[in-house]
């Protein structure tokens, strides 16, 4: 990968960023603002600052809703997986996709990127370092003027009437009067880091799970185990053996490495409009089997683990348990073969479990989940997609019981969560421009909705004439007598 990325000068992403700004002002960039006022109420709070809720609140503001709050508990600038526990070299995303531009090109990566560099290094360009992918989100924060929050956090989530009060922390102590919420919290922000039970009881000192901030230096000189295969884990093996780990063995209970994603196989603006309207069966269906396949690893990640000597895969190998002694650690697996290791990273991703999000307090599990609503057949089980929510076609929270928690209809899931009941519309680069449309239109029909006596109202009182009186002259017309 080339790193050879150095801008000649600024004038051409000044020149980019006065064509953003004017391509919006030719559209009447904001909406004209049509929602009433409620006295310490905001419409809109957006939980996540990243590409996902910086990309909503430019879709919401364009369609005239205004009265919105962006907040995020991470530092300005550190928004999101890419410099926290991501670790590929690039994204896996082709770098054509529009991403979060939401149908302006002078927002894309590729204009961002040829403004700064050039159309010969855009050509030269394989892949987009991730590095650099958050710096065109910082980019795009700073073109956009979104106002994100940084440093606050939201801890809970309770009714009060027709609205919600969130309780947040961080640099914003107390509560806040909210009509809509918006989770665009990402990967994992319907659930949590995948612990598996053999870890349970080991010196934290001891492991990590790949979302966990790793000290690498640490492991220099020592035998590193990686459970699983996934993106994730070849990521961090490549961390462990870049800082001079003395060997890094991948342990993967498949018998073998997958190698096609099946979902890209799919992907087209036919599955984007049309998944979400299928029957249940046929997008569990969908989706039961490209979780059953697995996606691979991304193929320049794989490499950058297997071109060190040290680096060694072993499949067909489910953790059994893994002991602790003064010496190590001892992983011990369904075949009985065992292997001594100073350290173990857990490539085991994130599970989707609205029951674990604190921020729903004792009513998380009135949520309506996936497992509640549909039975597949007995070759198309899956705990992990039973867990999903089952959601309303605008993205908002059911209840499993009518009338037990009414309140959670006003929290829309604009994150991964949302992949079982739509698809792959509010997270993925690919699809995200499209989910924030969908998501915009169906706040707006909502908030109008609730709204409609005030919006009756308003088209009885308006009375600004477009004509004066003066614009014709009236004429009388003689009566004709018909002879008798």
């Amino acid at each position: 990968m080339s790193n050879d990325h150095s801008p000649a000068d600024g004038s051409g992403l000044e020149a980019l960023e006065a064509r953003v700004k004017e391509d919006l002002r030719f559209l009447c960039y904001p909406g004209k603002t049509w929602i009433p006022q409620r006295p310490g109420v905001t419409d809109v709070v957006i939980v996540g600052g990243g590409m996902c809720g910086m990309l909503a609140w430019f879709a919401l503001r364009g369609a005239g809703i205004t009265n919105v709050r962006v907040v995020d508990r991470s530092p300005e600038g550190l928004e999101g997986p890419w410099l926290n526990y991501a670790r590929m070299e690039t994204l896996r995303s082709p770098k054509e996709l529009p991403g979060p531009a939401f149908g302006h090109g002078p927002l894309t990566f590729q204009a961002w990127y040829r403004a700064q560099f050039g159309a010969e290094k855009w050509e030269r360009l394989d892949k987009i370092p991730r590095p650099m992918w958050m710096d065109y989100l910082r980019w795009y924060r700073k073109v956009l003027e979104v106002p994100v929050e940084n440093g606050i956090s939201l801890d809970r989530v309770e009714p009060e009437g027709d609205l919600l009060r969130l309780h947040l922390s961080g640099k914003e102590n107390g509560s806040i009067l909210v009509r809509k919420l918006i989770f665009a919290t990402g990967r994992d922000g319907t659930g949590e880091p995948n612990i598996p039970g053999f870890v349970a009881g080991l010196s934290r000192q001891r492991w990590a799970h790949s979302a966990d901030e790793i000290d690498f230096e640490a492991l220099k000189g020592k035998k590193v185990a990686v459970i699983g295969a996934g993106a994730s884990a070849v990521d961090n093996a490549a961390e462990a053996l870049e800082h001079g780990a003395a060997e890094v063995r991948h342990f993967v209970r498949r018998a073998k490495m997958p190698t096609i994603n099946k979902m890209t196989g799919v992907g087209s603006p036919g599955f984007t409009a049309g998944f979400a309207a299928l029957p249940d069966a046929w997008r569990w269906r969908f989706l039961q089997y490209a979780f059953s396949c697995q996606t691979p690893p991304p193929h320049g990640s794989t490499l950058r683990v297997s071109r060190h000597p040290n680096a060694f895969f072993h499949f067909g190998k489910a953790v059994d348990t893994i002991g602790e002694s003064d010496d190590g650690l001892t992983i011990r697996f369904a075949d009985r073969s065992s292997y001594d290791a100073d350290f173990v990273i857990l490539g085991t991703g994130f599970t989707v479990d609205p029951l674990a999000r604190a921020e729903f307090g004792t009513d998380a599990d009135k949520i309506l989940l996936w497992r509640d609503v549909y039975q597949p057949p007995a070759d198309e089980q899956s705990i992990d997609l039973g867990a999903f929510p089952y959601l309303n076609s605008d993205f908002t929270f059911r209840e499993k019981s009518a009338g037990s928690a009414p309140w959670i209809g006003n929290i829309y899931c604009f994150n991964y969560g949302a992949t079982a009941s739509l698809g792959k519309v509010s997270g993925d680069i690919p699809g995200i421009s499209d989910g924030a449309a969908w998501l915009t239109k169906a706040l707006a029909a909502t908030l109008y909705g609730e709204d409609v006596d005030h919006h009756w109202q308003c088209i009885q009182d308006y009375c600004t004439p477009e004509l004066d009186g003066s614009e014709w002259t009236p004429s009388e017309l003689a009566a004709v007598h018909e002879e008798g």
